[in-house]
């Protein structure tokens, strides 16, 4: 069963969906940092996705897990192709002299085109020209305070750290029965066939026992990501989810209680018929900003617009200053350090 016991603090993150520029420098961060070991080519441990979107796995939010009033909702394992392989290039097609029209060209690892990947329809976004419109959606560990993968896990693998709350996996004790990855609501593990183990983010931890942000955070050249502890009354975080109440879990239904919130994207005003603005109307339908962010979407944007309009009139509001950060080592919470200048390990 999930621990009940609450931890000495609660790591959390708050992402602003109207920063992220969709460059997956975050993703690569987290990649290079972390899953370039045996088995792991095909894992994104951090991913930014495009919403609406079908995600990563493929229907990712779709499949099963969580809680539903209460009660585990069986999950669906996704599959391999669900996923999408770390794809092969036919480089000597592409480099071959008889061939200078031929590019680059991926293949599955029997030879056959791609069919599914992560990301694969990054951009195409939702809505009917001229009220189309997409956004983009980091996604990792949620560290959630009610972890349906911990509850399954019929090996006590995963376990939550008494001082952050940080949900991790033992892979010693690890089996690979994948109960973890078929209870996790949004995905976010990983199954690596060579090891026969579960795998997911980490939360860099071992960074943030130096004082050092995760890589994702630090690599962000659009300050999207704020990271602290959510118990923390001067942190960022508690502002922004406690206080202003403008950052809200994703998929609240799914009642794992995320540790990673959102700051809700707000849009244009969307065209009416004549092509006038419709100063009614936001281009991505309410209905869905209140299934994927929850019933407290329409507090948060009223929220944020009417502080928006105080600093446009020449006032002052500590929200805006929050989302601007315009130092953007407030964003890092406690997590100050620079990983450069800390003393390299003595080889034994």
């Amino acid at each position: 069963m999930a621990s009940t016991q609450s931890p000495q603090h609660q790591f959390a993150m708050v992402f602003d969906l109207n920063k992220c520029l969709g460059c997956q420098t975050c993703t690569v961060a987290c990649k290079t940092q972390w899953t370039r070991g045996t088995g792991m080519e095909a894992m994104w441990w951090n991913i930014v996705n495009t919403m609406p979107g079908r995600g990563t796995p493929r229907d990712a939010f779709e499949l099963g897990g969580g809680y539903r009033d209460g009660e585990p909702v069986p999950g669906r394992l996704p599959g391999r192709a669900d996923w999408g392989e770390a794809w092969d290039f036919d480089y000597d097609e592409a480099f071959s002299p008889s061939s200078e029209s031929s590019y680059l060209r991926p293949r599955e690892h029997d030879g056959s085109a791609p069919r599914w990947g992560p990301n694969w329809d990054e951009d195409v976004g939702g809505g009917t020209y001229p009220n189309s419109y997409f956004f983009y959606l980091p996604l990792l560990c949620m560290n959630c305070t009610k972890p349906a993968c911990l509850e399954a896990c019929p090996r006590d693998s995963i376990y939550r750290r008494e001082e952050d709350g940080i949900i991790l996996v033992d892979e010693e004790r690890c089996h690979g029965y994948r109960f973890c990855l078929e209870a996790c609501p949004y995905k976010r593990i990983y199954f690596n066939e060579q090891r026969a183990i579960a795998q997911k983010c980490i939360s860099c931890y071992p960074r943030l026992e130096a004082g050092v942000a995760p890589a994702c955070v630090r690599q962000c050249p659009g300050r999207v990501r704020h990271v602290g502890h959510l118990d923390d009354p001067d942190s960022h975080i508690h502002k922004l989810v406690k206080k202003w109440k403008v950052a809200l879990p994703l998929r609240p239904d799914f009642e794992v209680e995320p540790n990673v919130f959102y700051i809700p994207p707000t849009m244009p005003t969307a065209f009416d018929e004549n092509g006038e603005f419709d100063e009614e109307a936001s281009r991505i339908p309410l209905k869905d900003l209140r299934k994927w962010f929850g019933p407290g979407v329409d507090h948060a944007l009223a929220t944020i617009e009417a502080e928006r309009e105080k600093v446009a009139g020449g006032g002052q509001s500590e929200l805006m200053d929050l989302l601007i950060s315009r130092n953007w080592q407030e964003l890092l919470g406690p997590y100050t350090e620079d990983p450069g200048e800390l003393p390299t390990p003595r080889r034994q």
